[in-house]
């Protein structure tokens, strides 16, 4: 499968899925799998899903300026770069971010083993 179709297929539905049900991401992850989330290491499902689940606001919309992808590993693994904006519900502003995925194949399907997430500040 097109590694760039495979990324822009993950990122559509990770983004989106965050957008309208964070709880829903938990499929996404593994035990194994990690989260840098500015900084602070998470590692486990249920253990992301519950950080990202409790960030300070309710409602937000990623729009997603970039998608760069590139073959990782022997074992079909993909990183995954996305740099957008994300706009906070009654905030004028939109926050820049960037977010690395490191996508393992799991017989055929991917999982996220690594997710490092920073706001980009001017």
């Amino acid at each position: 499968m097109d590694p760039d179709a495979v990324a822009k297929a993950f990122v559509e539905h990770y983004y989106t899925t965050f957008d309208s049900n964070r709880a829903g991401l938990v499929s996404l992850y593994q035990e194994g799998s990690m989260l840098t989330f500015e900084g602070q290491k998470i590692q486990g499902s249920q253990n992301i899903v519950a950080k990202l689940t409790s960030l300070p606001f309710q409602q937000c919309k990623h729009n997603i300026t970039t998608v760069d992808c590139q073959p990782s590993g022997p074992a079909n693994g993909m990183l995954v770069f996305v740099s957008g904006n994300l706009q906070l519900a009654g905030e004028q502003h939109a926050l820049k971010f960037s977010q690395m995925f490191h996508l393992v194949s799991n017989q055929g399907n991917y999982y996220v083993f690594n997710d490092i997430f920073r706001l980009n500040y001017a």
